[in-house]
């Protein structure tokens, strides 16, 4: 399945109950446009509904991640159109990663080249990170006179002592994979050109566990950063009593008892 427009688009595969979404778009290193964006959210959001499916890798196509956002258009848009032109540019950018956020399966980035600008918010939007060896991060937006959107801001700060995440939003200096694994932003460094078949594998292991569980443990990860300490354990009692009394539980616990591997999909 294939969205297009001209030589860019996202392509959308399935591989068992693990969706592949590709960002394609060669001639810029796979930069993010609006339309790519639009599309991705898109498909997040069937898929979030859509019980075939388990898990989600997020890749580019090619050599690259994503390059960021679209330089050539936005600097001579930035010329041409107001504000608010920019202001309806930037909230694509914002759905795609609230869909990312609220999509009820995990979501997992498979990194090789580069994840600079828009391209690392994006892959910092996603649950997991895979990463090639010789990947580069780069929040690159302070080298053309910009701060970060797509929550870029909002992920580093809270995924990272915040002296770091200064570091890598003011400086632009691009960051390796090796050096975001060991800070623990990296779930997995592997080698160069093996990112989206770990990814996959990856995913493949959560799509076939207890995916209703894990869409209630992502929305408990994602909410613990707002909630206070007696809103998260109303949420977590009331997540755990739905838990407890769904089909997932009541074949986790019966395998448990019979000393059998629990068998959550057919």
């Amino acid at each position: 399945m294939a969205a297009e427009a001209g030589n860019f688009g996202v392509d959308a595969t399935r591989h068992g109950r693990v969706l592949q979404l590709s960002i394609r778009n060669p001639a810029q290193r796979n930069a993010i446009k609006p339309e790519i964006s639009a599309e991705l959210a898109r498909q997040l959001r069937l898929a979030s509904f859509d019980q075939a499916i388990g898990a989600i890798v997020l890749r580019g196509e090619g050599e690259h991640f994503c390059a960021g956002g679209d330089l050539l258009t936005l600097g001579e848009s930035r010329r041409t159109n107001p504000p608010q032109h920019h202001f309806d540019r930037v909230a694509k950018l914002n759905e795609l990663v609230r869909c990312m956020r609220d999509c009820a399966k995990p979501i997992v980035a498979a990194v090789e080249g580069h994840a600079a600008g828009a391209g690392f918010s994006v892959a910092l939007g996603c649950d997991l990170i895979v990463a090639a060896e010789d990947a580069q991060f780069t929040m690159a937006y302070v080298k053309i006179g910009l701060n970060p959107d797509g929550d870029g801001s909002y992920f580093l700060a809270r995924a990272l002592p915040l002296q770091l995440a200064n570091e890598l939003m003011m400086t632009g200096t691009p960051v390796s994979a090796v050096r975001l694994h060991t800070a623990g932003l990296v779930n997995r460094c592997v080698a160069a050109g093996t990112a989206t078949a770990e990814a996959m594998q990856f995913a493949a292991e959560l799509a076939n566990g207890a995916t209703r569980a894990i869409g209630r443990i992502k929305r408990l990860g994602n909410e613990a950063q707002s909630n206070d300490y007696s809103q998260h354990l109303e949420l977590e009692r009331s997540l755990f009593v739905e838990a407890l009394h769904g089909e997932e539980a009541a074949e986790g616990i019966g395998a448990f008892l019979e000393k059998r591997k629990p068998r959550f999909h057919g």
